[in-house]
Parts: structure tokens; sequence; C-alpha cells
């Protein structure tokens, strides 16, 4: 028998010890890894094929929610922020956000980006920001707190329409003919809307959109220098959201509480109008469930409606007739082509409406050849036996008429 290394190795006279076997496992390291991987993405695989829940591998958010009191309705929350949610509102941009809405001239189809301070926001976090300070000149028994600021009521037989209206020779105009002019969109565009105050006569009545940095400083401006200022509601177009009048604006989808929420934030923004005005609202203004609650509302308010005359089937005029509410519409879109010639003859035409039936209104936006024309137009107006007065006097002179 040979004999083995070990056998060689040991010392003479002794037998090699034993040796012991060691155990072998029949596959490699390698080998035993590749075989776990694959269980795993067998097992992978098959939880991805059988397992049902439809949400699986989406991100999950866990939110721990108050425990409401007895007899309290819990606040709906949203899955990351937990914050309250309102059904009357969309979300708007956040506060200090910059939103660009694209406006379409209902008349010549011209489009024009406005950029739009995101303090719309401030109604879809209950008004948390700070609300509008109380400009100056104003009646404090004339505004209610509301939660988005104060805003108009009726005090002490007051009304808003009698305090704010601008001053006129109300007897000169029920014995001659008179002209009103609206200049609207104003707030959003400081320099234009300056341009407006300075350049146009104190007759001129001024609207102001509820946007804009600060329209409460330019709006005290505006009455500083004598005129009537109104404010522009944003109401729902025919092409809504293509054509976005701004954040908060009354929509037909929402019901009475919803819109009148709405209305209540841009009532806030600034104090001082004798009365408010469709801004846009294609749509809005010739649905009468919900242009009702709007114009009562206004009406309990005090205050007077102007129609823009955009929309020919408006229920405004019936609507603010049964609430006894001061109320006119346009008769001429002074610059639907905003061209020198265009808006002469327009201003031509208001004129001879003016001497035919004794009371013209007309309306324009603060395009800078509008405010060119329109100021110089109104220079020699008295000479052709017209007087231009304050859009409040031409309602009072239309309601006695």
């Amino acid at each position: 028998m040979a004999e083995t290394a070990d056998d060689l190795s040991a010392p003479l006279g002794q037998k090699a010890a034993p040796r012991k076997r060691r155990f072998r496992l029949p596959f490699t390291g390698m080998q035993l890894l590749a075989v776990l991987l694959g269980l795993f993405l067998v097992t992978f695989a098959g939880f991805a094929l059988f397992n049902d829940n439809p949400l699986g591998g989406e991100p999950m958010v866990r939110v721990a929610l108050p425990q409401a009191t007895p007899g309290e309705k819990p606040a709906m929350a949203s899955p990351v922020t937990a914050e309250p949610m309102e059904k009357s509102a969309p979300k708007q941009a956040a506060a200090g956000e910059q939103k660009t809405v694209t406006i379409i001239d209902g008349s010549s189809g011209a489009r024009h980006d406005v950029t739009i301070s995101g303090d719309g926001a401030a109604a879809d976090n209950g008004g948390a920001d700070a609300p509008p300070a109380v400009m100056a000149g104003i009646n404090p028994r004339l505004l209610e707190k509301s939660r988005y600021g104060m805003i108009p009521v009726v005090a002490d037989g007051l009304k808003p329409f009698t305090v704010y209206a601008a001053e006129a020779d109300r007897a000169k105009a029920a014995k001659m003919p008179v002209v009103a002019i609206v200049v609207g969109g104003l707030g959003v565009g400081a320099a234009k809307t300056t341009d407006a105050i300075m350049k146009l006569p104190p007759a001129v009545t001024l609207a102001f959109t509820p946007y804009g940095s600060d329209p409460g400083k330019l709006a005290e401006r505006a009455r500083a220098q004598r005129h009537e200022i109104l404010l522009q509601i944003p109401m729902e177009p025919f092409d809504y959201p293509d054509n976005d009048p701004g954040p908060q604006t009354l929509l037909t989808t929402l019901n009475a509480e919803q819109n009148l929420d709405r209305m209540y934030w841009h009532l806030s923004r600034f104090q001082g109008y004798a009365g408010i005005a469709n801004f846009m609202g294609g749509r809005f203004v010739v649905a009468d469930s919900v242009m009702q609650p709007i114009v009562r509302e206004a009406a309990k308010r005090g205050l007077g409606y102007f129609d823009d005359g955009t929309a020919p089937r408006s229920v405004a005029a019936p609507l603010a007739a049964s609430q006894a509410m001061p109320f006119a519409k346009a008769d001429v879109t002074i610059d639907t082509v905003p061209t020198a010639t265009e808006i002469d003859h327009a201003l031509a035409n208001l004129e001879n409406l003016a001497k035919e039936r004794g009371l013209a209104i007309g309306v324009a936006s603060a395009l800078p050849i509008s405010i060119e024309r329109i100021g110089a137009w109104t220079k020699s107006l008295e000479n052709h036996g017209i007087m231009l007065v304050p859009l409040t006097t031409a309602m009072l002179k239309s309601k006695s008429g």
C-alpha cells in the first residue's frame, strides 16, 4: 500500500494521526448568490402580477387629523398639507406669485396678456393675508367687516351710491342733453391708471378691477382728483377658462353662496366706490339664476350697477329694476377699434345719441389713444350744447326720466 504524504512526514516509529475530512458544499458561493437573486426576482414578479392594489407603487403620505369636538364637522384636508380646504373656490395662485391671464376683447377679438398679483389667493387661505387698509375720506359707518376686509353697507339712511357720487350740477343736467363716460380696466398698471386719473376731466367715471399690487392707493388718488369710481367684478365669459378674467371670478358653475363669497373678496379690495360693474361676464350676466343673488346683494349694500353693454341679452337691467337699484347701461363702446379715426367716430355717435334722447353713456378702456381722444373731445363738448356728467348723475337722470 503506498504511503501517503502524512505518513512520510510523521516521526519515525510513530503513526500519523488520522486526518479529519473537510465538508465541502456541492456548489460555489457565486452559484448560491445567483440562486438567491433569482428567488428574489421571482417573488417580486409574482407580487406585481397577482397583487390587486391599484395604488401599488404610488407614493403615500400619512397625515394626522385633529379630533373633532362633539357636534363639529371635521374639516376636509389636503393629502399633503392637511390644511382645511374650501368647497367654494378652486385653488388660485399662492400669495406673492404672479399670474398671467389673457383678456380677449369681445368686439375686436384683440388679445392682451395681463399680469395679476397673486394676492387673489388670499381668499383661498381664509383671508390669512392682511386685509387692505381703509382708504382716506371713507365714511367708517358705511363699512362692515367681512373675513376678507371691510365691505360697503347701508347705515343711518346713508348709501355708498349717494355718499361717494361725484359732485355735479344736477339741476343743470336735468335741463340739457348729457353724456357720461366710464373708463375701465384700471388698477392693473399704475402708469395707464395714473394717465387716466390725471388727463381725463373729473366728470369721467373711472372703473377699477380688484387686481394689482395696491388698487386702493390708485383708487384713493382718483377720488382725490374728484373722479367718481366703480368696482369692476370679474364674471365668467363665454370662452372661460381660455379667456380668464382673473382670480375669484364669479362662475355659473358655482352656487349662490360660493359666488357671494367671491363677491365679498372683490368688495374688500378697496373702498369709496359708488357702484359695481361687470368685468367681462358674457356667460354670467345672461343667466338670471346666478345674477339675481349678486344684484340683490349689491342693492342691499347701497350700490348702483353699471352694465358695460357687451352682452345684449344681459338680465342686469330688469334685476336692478326689481330692486329699485340705480342702473345704467353703456350705449357705445368708444374704442372697439383703437384708432384715432374710429374713436372720434364713436364719440360723434355718442354725441348724436345724447341730442336725440337727452342721455348717452359711453365706455372705454384706458388705452393711451383712448385717453387722448376722449380728453380732446370733452373740451369742446359744452360748446355743442351737451354736458359731461359723472355716471351717477346719468343714472339719476335716467331714473327720473
